[in-house]
């Protein structure tokens, strides 16, 4: 079908609009949210004291990481209640509104519509019901993308339908659907039918105006029982970056008209909606500023290791693009390569070793460049929450290997693989609280985090999602990271 061209909206136009504008809360479902903006504040603990602390800085947003991917659906639903009552309570301390944003993958895998509805549930016990969900999954800089109604994702062979790809045999949130109307009713279990779903398509978006589509939110409040207000589903077609301002703009304008909307989006409408457009990746001089560390702390009596010029790469990602990756960075990039053998994570010998393995990352350190994988064969499950689980006792061990590598050693920089990896380690074993997303490393991927507040030397945190970048991309990363803490004054 042929559609009209995008309408030109620039991110300037949203920017003016931000001031009196609602901040927005962006529960990322793992780190790799963060991957398309740039100078953003980011939580991975959600006091209201740290929530207060992200709304007082200079930014339209900010996010929190919950890392609900990687928990059972009771957990994730704790989870996200806690999280959105602490950011609700942080607003009103402040006198500002919020909107929320669930951040979920861009090849439709997590918690939905789970996440959702809790995050309605929690606005309507705060007096603030939810008149419309939006759901816009696509994610321009990764090629995946919806075109009436069906998601696409970019292959090295072109695009696939979404639920064609090996995205949707995900053990724990594998479906079957790439229309998102269908896609709906098959993750609510029939419970919103297809045709219960609204949908804006290119069409409209482009061939509209903004107050024709903000009208159309407007009039997006579902049907009223008693005092329930029951939110609609719209699914939102983009193809690129001015699409998602179009959209952004007008749900502005109907926000301004009192609505309230919940985003369950990809990471592209985030930058879109924060007024923020596409921006090259970090220059070597940039990510040295990072490395250099400005949020140094004179009272640390930290006894860990001088940073060197030595990075760890850590891969937890088992998809077969990060598999790809993990080779080509083999050939290109010389490393000490260390393997956590996961059966062995998971029988008796597990202690013994996570220890065996830190001390070689250790040891490996002192050299140069390690990369610390676990092994590639997928330990299959027989449901989904065994499955789950087995990922969970996974990815603690990785956390654990690296925390005993940083109580002995600094690396230059930390690179985690995967989004669950990424997660953990920030928490678990490097320690992050607050931090702040300075921009990516490759075009609208893979973002670098600067810790706020941590002792020792600065740790530059590189965030890498495991189903992004082509096959060169993670020795891409590495090459520049490399080069960037290996050179004094760099400039390029």
């Amino acid at each position: 079908m042929t559609h009209p061209p995008p309408r030109a909206v620039a991110a300037a136009t949203i920017r003016a609009r931000l001031p009196l504008a609602r901040r927005v809360a962006v529960l990322d479902d793992d780190p790799t949210g963060t991957q398309t903006v740039r100078d953003v504040p980011v939580l991975t603990r959600w006091t209201v004291d740290d929530v207060a602390w992200a709304l007082a800085q200079d930014s339209a947003g900010f996010f929190v990481l919950t890392n609900t991917r990687s928990l059972d659906p009771a957990d994730a639903a704790a989870r996200t209640r806690e999280v959105a009552s602490a950011c609700l309570a942080a607003a009103e301390r402040a006198g500002v509104e919020i909107a929320f944003a669930s951040r979920s993958d861009s090849t439709l895998r997590g918690h939905f519509p789970l996440e959702t509805d809790v995050l309605a549930e929690v606005c309507a016990a705060h007096h603030q019901p939810i008149d419309a969900i939006l759901l816009i999954p696509s994610y321009v800089d990764a090629g995946r993308v919806t075109i009436d109604t069906v998601h696409w994702i970019r292959t090295p062979t072109g695009r696939v339908p979404v639920g064609q790809s090996e995205f949707a045999r995900d053990a724990t949130f594998g479906y079957t659907s790439s229309h998102l109307g269908d896609w709906v009713a098959e993750r609510t279990a029939g419970r919103i039918r297809r045709e219960a779903v609204r949908t804006l398509t290119l069409g409209d978006i482009r061939s509209g105006d903004d107050e024709c589509l903000a009208e159309r939110l407007v009039d997006a409040a579902g049907p009223t029982t008693g005092a329930n207000r029951q939110p609609v589903v719209w699914a939102v077609d983009a193809e690129c970056d001015d699409d998602l301002r179009t959209v952004a703009l007008a749900v502005l304008r109907a926000e301004s008209a009192g609505r309230r909307f919940l985003y369950r989006v990809g990471p592209s409408f985030v930058r879109a909606r924060l007024g923020q457009q596409a921006a090259p990746p970090l220059s070597l001089a940039q990510v040295r500023t990072v490395s250099s560390g400005r949020f140094p702390d004179p009272t640390d009596t930290s006894t860990v290791g001088s940073t060197g010029t030595a990075g760890l790469v850590v891969v937890g990602s088992h998809v077969d693009l990060t598999t790809r990756q993990l080779d080509r960075l083999r050939q290109r990039v010389s490393a000490t390569h260390v393997v956590l053998d996961v059966p062995r994570l998971l029988g008796i010998d597990r202690d013994e070793h996570i220890a065996d393995t830190a001390a070689a990352v250790a040891r490996g350190l002192a050299d140069g460049l390690v990369v610390l994988s676990t092994s590639r064969a997928v330990v299959r499950a027989d449901t989904p929450a065994a499955g789950l689980a087995i990922a969970r006792r996974v990815s603690a061990a990785v956390s654990r290997t690296v925390r005993a590598v940083l109580a002995h050693r600094r690396p230059a920089f930390l690179v985690a693989k995967g989004g669950i990896t990424s997660a953990d380690l920030a928490t678990d074993a490097v320690g992050i609280d607050r931090a702040w997303v300075r921009g990516c490393l490759l075009p609208g991927i893979v973002s670098l985090w600067e810790p706020v507040g941590l002792p020792g030397p600065a740790l530059p945190y590189v965030v890498f999602a495991g189903n992004v970048g082509d096959d060169d991309a993670l020795a891409d990363v590495v090459d520049r990271l490399s080069r960037a803490v290996a050179t004094p004054g760099v400039r390029s």
